[in-house]
């Protein structure tokens, strides 16, 4: 293997490793008992359960986030703030208010952060540094009726024009990729700005390798599992 080609592959598996890392950390604190939160829009809500597995009482701090694509607040947790004994567990849950019944998953980020509570006081005259481990898990709120989809990926479309290739998502689904892509036949290649392409979205990247019939994936399950290597077709 020449050293071009090396590089190449160590990139594509350190950005893989990445992509398989960034669900969750694997880490003291408070660590809750799934990879993903779903909320299905049938049943209003769902719950987490977050086990404390530090050595002392800790304060577990919830906070919702959108992600830049979606600002619209479609729920909220309850308790927000909660005292956790050390191994024991806090349920979390999350609660829909949309107005308006839902046609297409929707993307949120929950983070759950642990905050120690017992920390013996600093010593006068000498600073302290506290350390917290946050958790910062996907949220996906799934339609009412929508049928689940083990593969979304496979509905993805593809084209190529001038070095820019085209990935456009026209299922309800929100599909969970790592960024690098592989152009084929050939070493060509393209990077996608993020980890998940939304429904209905279009997202155009730089590529090289503009004779390339076919494209190359890492998907990920809805759980953020890396699953098989995908190949699509490219679109002329």
């Amino acid at each position: 293997m020449n050293p071009s080609n090396r590089a190449r592959c160590l990139s594509l598996c350190l950005g893989t490793l990445a992509f398989l890392l960034c669900g969750r950390v694997l880490a003291d604190g408070m660590v809750p008992d799934t990879s993903v939160v779903i909320v299905n829009e049938a049943d209003g809500e769902a719950s987490v359960s977050v086990t404390n597995t530090d050595a002392s009482l800790a304060l577990l701090h919830v906070t919702l986030e959108d992600i830049p694509e979606d600002k619209e607040p479609l729920l909220f947790v309850t308790p927000p703030l909660a005292r956790v004994e050390s191994g024991k567990s806090q349920l979390v849950r999350f609660i829909l208010q949309s107005s308006t019944p839902l046609t297409t998953q929707r993307l949120k980020r929950v983070i759950f952060e642990g905050m120690p509570q017992d920390r013996v006081a600093a010593e006068a005259g000498h600073a302290r540094v506290g350390v917290t481990v946050r958790q910062n898990l996907p949220v996906i709120v799934h339609p009412k009726g929508l049928a689940p989809n083990r593969t979304p990926w496979t509905g993805l479309t593809w084209s190529l024009k001038n070095d820019q290739l085209n990935v456009h998502n026209p299922t309800p689904y929100v599909v969970r990729l790592a960024q690098e892509l592989q152009l084929l036949p050939g070493t060509g290649s393209a990077l996608l700005p993020r980890t998940y392409v939304l429904p209905g979205e279009t997202l155009t990247v730089t590529a090289t390798g503009s004779t390339a019939t076919t494209v190359r994936m890492q998907p990920a399950t809805v759980y953020g599992f890396a699953v098989p290597h995908f190949e699509a077709p490219i679109e002329s």
